[in-house]
C-alpha cells in the first residue's frame, strides 16, 4: 500500500527515486477503492491444487480480491472432476466481454510439445490478446511465461538436458524493482521443467526487462516495459510438498527423475526445507499492490 506523505516534503523525492510508491495527502482524501478483479487461467493438472496456492498468496493483502477462476473449452483435463469445473470456473466465452484488473495465467505439464501442437493453443492466443488489451497486469507462470514471451515477443523456448528440479538460488538484477521490493539480494525459488528461455534473448528484446536470474535456472523474472506483463520461469506458489509429490509420482511411472536439488534438508530425502515462502508472499503482494492496485482505472470499464 502507498505510504501517504505531506505535499512538497523532501523525503518524497528520495522514496521515489527508489520506487518507493507515494501519496499525498491530497490524492488521499479523494480516492476511492473498489475490489480488484482478478481471473485465473488454470491450465495445471491438479486444478484444485493450484487454485488453492495461487488464491493463499492473492490473499496475504489488505486489499479486496474477487477471483474468476477459467478453464480452456477446447482441452478439458481429466484430473479434475467435471462437477468442480462445472460448479467453480468459467470458460473463455463466458468472461470474454469484461475486463479485469489483473489476470494470472499458470504453467501447464506441454513444455516438451511445440506451442502450436498444444491442443488449445488457438485459445490460449484468443486469451492472450484479450490480456493484451482488457486487463491491466498479466502475472504468467512457468510454461504459461515461455508461451506469453513466445506469443508477444518472438522469444523461443529450448529444451534442457535434463529436467531442472529443485529450489534454486536467484539474484535480483535490478535496483529499486517494485515487485521485488522487501526481498533479499539472494532469494530462492522452486522450478520444475524441461525447457528454458535464454537470458541473452531477454536482454535483447527492447520492450523486455530482466529482473532476476538463476545460476542453474537462467532468466526467472521478466517485465515488460509497459509494466503490463510479467513472467515468472519458477514456481513461487509451491507449496512445501508440491516437489517431493511430483518427484513420487514421477518415480511411480518409472521416470528417470534425478530428487529435487537444494530441496531437503539433509540428503535426497527427509525434512523439507522451504526457503521460498517469503519472497512468494512478497512477490504477490507487490504485484497487485504495485502493477494492479496503483495501475487500473477505478472504472474497470476504463481499462485498456
Amino acid at each position: 500500500m502507498p505510504i501517504i506523505v505531506p505535499k512538497d516534503i523532501p523525503a518524497a523525492k528520495i522514496l521515489q527515486s527508489e520506487n518507493i510508491f507515494i501519496m499525498n495527502e491530497k490524492r488521499a482524501m479523494t480516492q476511492d477503492i473498489r475490489p480488484l478483479e482478478i481471473a485465473i487461467i488454470n491450465l495445471m493438472p491438479t486444478k484444485v491444487v493450484t487454485e488453492t496456492q495461487l488464491m493463499r498468496l492473492l490473499s496475504n493483502s489488505p486489499l479486496q480480491v474477487n477471483i474468476t477462476l477459467i478453464s480452456t473449452e477446447t482441452y478439458v483435463g481429466k484430473n479434475t472432476s467435471l462437477e468442480h469445473l462445472q460448479r467453480f470456473y468459467k470458460s473463455f466465452s463466458e468472461v470474454k466481454n469484461k475486463k479485469f484488473d489483473g489476470m494470472i495465467i499458470t504453467g501447464a505439464p506441454v513444455e516438451e510439445i511445440e506451442f502450436e501442437e498444444v491442443k488449445y493453443w488457438d485459445e490460449l492466443k484468443e486469451i492472450f490478446e484479450f490480456a493484451r488489451k482488457n486487463v491491466t497486469s498479466t502475472l504468467f507462470i512457468c510454461w504459461g511465461a515461455q508461451a506469453g514471451l513466445y506469443y508477444y515477443y518472438g522469444i523461443e523456448k529450448h529444451p534442457l538436458p535434463k529436467k531442472l528440479f529443485g529450489v534454486y538460488k536467484h539474484r535480483k538484477l535490478v535496483d529499486y524493482e517494485r515487485l521485488l521490493k522487501g526481498t533479499d539480494d539472494r532469494f530462492y525459488m522452486p522450478h520444475s521443467r524441461h525447457t528454458t528461455v535464454y537470458e541473452d534473448d531477454i536482454k535483447k528484446c527492447p520492450d523486455l526487462v530482466l529482473i532476476s536470474a538463476s545460476k542453474e535456472a537462467g532468466a526467472s523474472i521478466i517485465r515488460s516495459k509497459d509494466n503490463k506483463f510479467i513472467f515468472i520461469t519458477g514456481h513461487a506458489e509451491y507449496d512445501r510438498n508440491t516437489l517431493e509429490l511430483e518427484y513420487k509420482r514421477d518415480l511411480d511411472k518409472g521416470l528417470d527423475i534425478d530428487p529435487p536439488e537444494n530441496y531437503y534438508i539433509s540428503g535426497n530425502s527427509g525434512e523439507i526445507k522451504m526457503s521460498w515462502v517469503s519472497t512468494a508472499n512478497l512477490i504477490y503482494m507487490n504485484w497487485l499492490n504495485h502493477y494492479v492496485y496503483q495501475l487500473t482505472p477505478y472504472d474497470i470499464e476504463n481499462v485498456k
